[in-house]
């Protein structure tokens, strides 16, 4: 399996990274990953009592800290629990097509075009882990990867949700096409309705960037665009919420067909 890691900040060949708070921790070691140290605030010893003990049960080395260790390293939300972890591997391409077949499933995923935010990043894996997405492709420049504020927004989905990252998402997306996936660029404004089409066949979704959507380069190889459309005065979505409405209207005509 053809693999790429990530250190702090997305930097590859890292030999550890950190993940903070309750549920990226808990899932951490729930999910199998080398957990090295975990550490817990001294003055929250009581309401991370149920962390503490899922961490002793595994034999991990536990580090008690002050209030100023957490928010000397990591952004609000931390909940007075970190750990230092190995970090997450990246599929190949190949690797990641291969997953619907094994689960004897319709393929169905994201490709990313340079999502920056990380949170924003982190809460498309959620919603994506959620919905049943058998993985997401990314870039490996101009793109948030899978570091501790990525992890944090996906509240731990990030440890089950397949990412590849390659170093042009248009070949991605044409391995897809190779294979019978039809890639849909969703876009503001452009094309059918995402309701009105099928969506039921094999297919991925590209979703643009925060600021400019989809580039121009990307979106002339997709098979098609689609749109959410808006009634309101703001007419644009944060890219996660468009990716989550996408998602569950998948499942909503899977499951009826």
């Amino acid at each position: 399996m053809k693999t790429r890691r990530t250190g702090p900040a997305g930097k590859s060949g890292s030999p550890e990274e950190w993940v903070y708070g309750i549920n990226p921790v808990l899932e951490a070691l729930r999910s199998g990953r080398g957990v090295r140290t975990v550490f817990i605030s001294l003055s929250r010893r009581q309401q991370l009592a149920g962390i503490e003990q899922e961490v002793s049960s595994r034999g991990i080395r536990i580090q008690r800290a002050d209030q100023a260790f957490f928010d000397g390293r990591f952004p609000k939300g931390h909940q007075g629990v970190a750990a230092v972890v190995e970090p997450r591997s990246y599929l190949g391409t190949e690797d990641l097509l291969s997953i619907p077949e094994a689960r004897n499933e319709v393929p169905f995923y994201l490709v990313l075009d340079c999502i920056e935010d990380p949170r924003n990043f982190g809460a498309i894996l959620r919603v994506a882990d959620a919905g049943g997405v058998h993985g997401v492709v990314i870039q490996s420049h101009r793109s948030a990867t899978l570091g501790p504020e990525a992890v944090k927004a996906s509240a731990g989905a990030a440890e089950y949700m397949p990412v590849a990252m390659v170093n042009n998402i248009k070949y991605a997306m044409n391995s897809m096409q190779e294979k019978g996936i039809r890639v849909f660029g969703a876009e503001a404004g452009a094309g059918q309705a995402v309701w009105d089409m099928d969506l039921t066949e094999p297919l991925a979704f590209v979703i643009g960037s925060e600021g400019k959507g989809i580039r121009r380069t990307v979106r002339e190889d997709c098979d098609a665009l689609v749109s959410l459309p808006m009634h309101g005065r703001v007419n644009s979505l944060n890219a996660s919420v468009a990716a989550g409405i996408i998602i569950f209207e998948v499942i909503r005509q899977r499951s009826r067909k």
